[in-house]
């Protein structure tokens, strides 16, 4: 699987709290952003069917 970029604009204050949840998880901003779309492709597919790429 290629590794894409995507450019997100984000208000810093979001950013900032992103930061906070990230450390207290012990991942980087990065990591998280991850997990919370893979969380939110997860449940979206659970409520509306595997989506087809």
């Amino acid at each position: 699987m290629a590794i894409k970029h995507l450019t997100v604009r984000i208000d810093e204050k979001m950013l900032n709290k992103i930061h906070v949840v990230a450390d207290y998880e012990g991942r980087s901003a990065n990591s998280q952003i991850l997990i919370l779309v893979r969380d939110c492709i997860e449940e979206f597919e659970k409520n509306h069917g595997e989506i087809k790429v």
